[in-house]
């Protein structure tokens, strides 16, 4: 396997981190399967800064991926319920479309989930939400040990199909 580290955000991380992802050499496939149908924004770099430092950088719920010490994607926890806390969802992202399929997401996603639980040890229950339009997010959490948890079907439009919502979980009592 690759030299991988998951790590916190850290401020210095987010030039190399905004320009993986959003710079103008940036490969931009990762949004075609993040959750296209929101129509998300290529953020400027003083955009990313200030989302990103107020939300992700020194959080226990959110990580920088690095392969050979450069940033390639991250890892992140929110609550689907807000402020209630308790629905814990995850993340990933790996913003070089040449990376995927490679085992990456595979060695550090269940780590994360198991990382999250830990944070959060009254939770029971993490969870993720996809879409059927991307299969290796499905097969991601199949290989991580989660269970398929649901299925909503025809709820997501893009470009003019519908597609499944998808939500996979894991119990804090299956690690």
């Amino acid at each position: 396997m690759k030299n991988i580290i998951v790590r916190p955000i850290e401020h210095d991380d987010l030039p190399e981190m905004w320009a993986v992802a959003f710079g103008p050499s940036a490969d931009l496939k990762w949004m075609e399967l993040n959750g296209p149908y929101f129509n998300d924004p290529v953020w400027t770099w003083p955009q990313f800064e200030q989302r990103f430092s107020e939300k992700f950088v020194g959080v226990p719920t959110a990580a920088v991926v690095c392969l050979n010490d450069r940033p390639i994607g991250m890892l992140s926890g929110y609550f689907e319920d807000g402020s209630l806390g308790k629905w814990l969802e995850a993340g990933i992202v790996i913003y070089d479309a040449t990376l995927w399929g490679q085992g990456i997401g595979t060695a550090v996603f269940r780590p994360w989930l198991e990382h999250l639980l830990t944070v959060y040890p009254e939770l029971p229950h993490v969870g993720f939400t996809t879409w059927s339009g991307n299969l290796g997010m499905m097969r991601l959490g199949e290989r991580s040990g989660m269970q398929l948890e649901g299925r909503i079907r025809k709820v997501r439009y893009w470009q003019g199909e519908y597609y499944d919502s998808i939500k996979y979980g894991l119990l804090r009592t299956e690690i």
